[in-house]
């Protein structure tokens, strides 16, 4: 079951962490189709936050089409967005090692968030920037044209 962890001091609403972090367990297979979430009352215990603020959150998950409420039974997970557990994932190996490298380095919990956020913003930019595309080598519209002839 997921345990929801909410930061007062991040300036995010704390009904959308529990939406964020919902579909991050949704994405990374802690949570699967059929699975039950904490009800309100058990996020309430482990949080301290107002119960409606839950529900809130819950609301926004069903009106996506990620959980259902069934009455008197709790909130269940409908459809997953992840293709596969991480648990067993390259990916997630490889970002666990360099987390644990910027530990390492000495940076903090915080410090990494924000390297991690500046590369995620600069590989998947925002849909409304003038490109659309990250200016990365893997994206062929930043690749230079060969000079002085055919760019094919």
């Amino acid at each position: 079951m997921v345990e929801y962890r909410i930061d007062r001091h991040s300036g995010v609403a704390t009904y959308v962490q529990i939406v964020q972090q919902t579909k991050q367990a949704l994405r990374l297979g802690l949570l699967r189709p059929g699975d039950r979430l904490p009800t309100a009352r058990e996020v309430v215990e482990a949080t301290a936050i107002n119960p409606n603020t839950v529900l809130k959150a819950y609301r926004e998950l069903e009106r996506e089409g990620l959980v259902e409420a069934r009455r008197g039974l709790g909130t269940f997970v409908r459809r997953s967005l992840g293709a596969a557990p991480a648990d067993d994932s390259p990916l997630r190996a490889g970002l666990g090692a360099w987390a644990a490298q910027a530990r390492e380095a000495g940076l903090d919990r915080e410090d990494v968030a924000a390297l991690f956020a500046a590369v995620l913003d600069d590989v998947f930019p925002a849909p409304d920037s003038p490109s659309g595309h990250a200016d990365h080598p893997t994206n062929p519209s930043s690749k230079p044209a060969l000079q002085g002839g055919d760019p094919s």
